[in-house]
């Protein structure tokens, strides 16, 4: 007889993992069997998920409270699906889809059943990972659009960048000559003074 393992997964250490914990208990899964990492699940390079790679062996059980927790990369989740089952030996039970036992059914029809849930919920948990982006975008743009700066703010420039600027320009003396005058690099100088130039014209 395999051991019984379980995996937690919560995107950020702000969330609680006590659900999935409970669940897991529920099972009667060791609590030393447990293993959980606090982060994104865009792919697979999680330390604790790479320490129950380590220990899982041919006739274990993996046991995840739903597929978006193994994973939201939808090529990623079914290579890591693959290479448990198929490779490993390893069964996979997702507690909130029964028929993502693999323990079950282990016929043609009901592998093939199992082959098209996973297919089906991977890209469902891929596709919730693109909307969080997408909706992380919009509310990005829309405070831009209100005029909420995001990033550290500007230095203040340097005194003399006013003279250096108007000496530049008059073609006194080079931008790189100004550059340096004011302490700063070539290419932040030309920034600034092309933000300078603009805020003018406006």
């Amino acid at each position: 007889m395999g051991q019984t393992y379980g995996y937690i997964r919560v995107s950020t250490r702000e969330q609680n993992e006590q659900r999935q914990l409970l669940a897991l208990r529920e099972r009667q899964v060791r609590e030393g069997n447990i293993y959980t990492d606090k982060q994104s699940g865009k792919d697979f390079c999680r330390p604790e998920y790479q320490r129950l790679l380590g220990k899982l062996e041919a006739g274990d059980v993996l046991l995840v409270k739903s597929i978006d927790r193994l994973g939201r990369n939808y090529g990623e989740i079914l290579e890591q699906w693959r290479m448990l089952t198929k490779e490993k030996g390893v069964d996979i039970v997702v507690l909130d889809m029964p028929l993502l036992d693999t323990r079950r059914g282990k016929d043609l029809m009901g592998t093939f059943l199992s082959d098209i849930v996973l297919q089906v919920l991977s890209f469902v948990a891929e596709n919730e990972r693109a909307n969080i982006r997408q909706r992380q975008a919009e509310g990005i743009a829309a405070a831009k659009a209100r005029g909420v700066r995001f990033g550290r703010p500007p230095r203040p420039l340097p005194e003399n960048f006013g003279e250096m600027h108007g000496k530049w320009k008059r073609g006194e003396i080079t931008c790189t000559a100004a550059a340096k005058a004011c302490g700063m690099p070539l290419s932040s100088f030309r920034y600034r003074a092309g933000l300078l130039e603009k805020n003018a014209e406006n």
